[in-house]
């Protein structure tokens, strides 16, 4: 009964018509300061959370997981590698691939890119390029019509369209006290590779037997590409299936090129959280100030209240609704503004670079280029509830304060 009848009290003092305006005043200060905290929060761990995605998506789907690379020459018995990588329980498939660095001109436009020799069918086991390529033109993607498939970003700075040829510059191994000229090879843009990031402004496909012709290699490959079950165990995986092999090769895993991503995605998501604490403690402090101002504005209700025969834990009770009603409300308001705004945060911040006519992520810089966001709904409600147990912690002391008024002293001095 005292529980619901000071949850009824609570609401009455909420609504009604405060004598001191400061009260007011800071009451709501206090509800704005939590909803915006509470927002703010949530938009942040949306965008942690896209990059997230994105990175799995994106740059995980279409990169190795891991490679077996060949340390004195390149992998000529290579079908062996792949067959006794395969054997591990925690690699799902793995493929041949050939990788070399060249130079694409086009008219006076030069750009150095990664040359990255594939099959078609093998490499659809190990990644999921096919993806962001037009289906046509990796179905079609064979050796013998010299083909290439560039990433838009390289296109782009060539000013290559799909169909157009460009040059290949190729450098050509020899004795290392020579000077040797690279080999030239005009090729076809058969298509694009899209993945909105830094990958499309570095990486060229070409069909396999294409890169081995081209690289002098014979039936040998550069290395082997492999799967795994288990991407953040990649490094574990890889040394321990490169253990079973019968060559000697240099053993890589994603964590070494694109590790640095994951962890600092970790590490700001930690941050996030720690700012959440911080940021909705801050705003609770606002909900001490508003129940002692509210507690002196309130004096003489309590003190005939008291008179009436409420006690102590009722008289405390009142006050913590009241602080707790401040801190819900906020929380609410917060976590809505803050999930509609991350809902949409993609294209509100295209808009934005539109209006401006600046990108805030290059993609020839960041392996993204745009602002993503998902909004995880583990995340809004440890945002809220986090809002709502520091707002009643807040109200402790006051409501102790409240509890201990002195009903006659108070009475006596109206």
């Amino acid at each position: 009964m005292f529980s619901s009848l000071s949850h009824f009290i609570a609401r009455r003092f909420s609504r009604g018509k405060q004598r001191n305006t400061m009260v007011s005043f800071i009451s709501m200060s206090s509800t704005i300061g939590i909803a915006v905290g509470v927002a703010v929060i949530i938009i942040g761990l949306s965008a942690m959370n896209g990059f997230e995605r994105e990175l799995n998506n994106r740059v995980l789907s279409v990169i190795s997981h891991g490679e077996f690379e060949g340390v004195r020459a390149p992998l000529l018995d290579w079908q062996n590698v792949v067959k006794q990588a395969e054997k591990h329980p925690k690699i799902e498939a793995a493929a041949p691939y050939v990788k070399m660095t060249a130079l694409a001109e086009k008219g006076a436009q030069l750009k150095a890119i990664e040359v990255r020799g594939v099959d078609p069918e093998q490499e659809s086991r190990v990644s999921n390029l096919s993806d962001f390529i037009d289906p046509k033109v990796w179905a079609n993607f064979t050796a013998g019509g010299q083909q290439v498939i560039l990433g838009k970003g390289i296109a782009d700075l060539l000013n290559v369209k799909q169909g157009e040829f460009l040059t290949l510059m190729i450098p050509t191994s020899g004795a290392v006290t020579s000077v040797q000229a690279p080999k030239r090879v005009r090729v076809k843009v058969a298509g694009l590779l899209s993945l909105n990031g830094q990958i499309d402004h570095s990486l060229a496909l070409i069909p396999l037997a294409d890169a081995q012709r081209y690289a002098k290699l014979g039936a040998s490959v550069t290395g082997v590409a492999v799967k795994v079950s288990d991407v953040l165990q990649a490094t574990q995986i890889v040394r321990e299936a490169g253990n079973t092999l019968d060559v000697y090769v240099y053993l890589r895993s994603w964590q070494q090129k694109y590790g640095f991503l994951y962890r600092d995605i970790q590490l700001v998501r930690t941050i996030m959280y720690l700012v959440m604490v911080l940021v909705i403690g801050v705003a609770s402090f606002n909900i001490v100030s508003t129940l002692m101002m509210a507690v002196k504005d309130r004096a003489a209700e309590i003190a005939i209240l008291r008179t009436m025969g409420a006690t102590d834990g009722l008289v405390k009770r009142i006050f913590v609704w009241q602080g707790v009603f401040s801190g819900a409300f906020g929380s609410v308001v917060g976590s809505l503004v803050g999930v509609l705004v991350a809902l949409n945060l993609t294209p509100m911040i295209s808009g934005l670079e539109n209006l401006i006519g600046h990108k805030f992520l290059s993609g020839d810089i960041y392996f993204v280029d745009f602002l993503p966001s998902q909004v995880e709904v583990f995340d809004v409600a440890v945002v809220s509830i986090t809002a709502i147990v520091l707002s009643l912690l807040a109200t402790w002391y006051p409501a102790s304060r409240a509890s201990k008024l002195n009903p006659a002293a108070v009475l006596s001095s109206k």
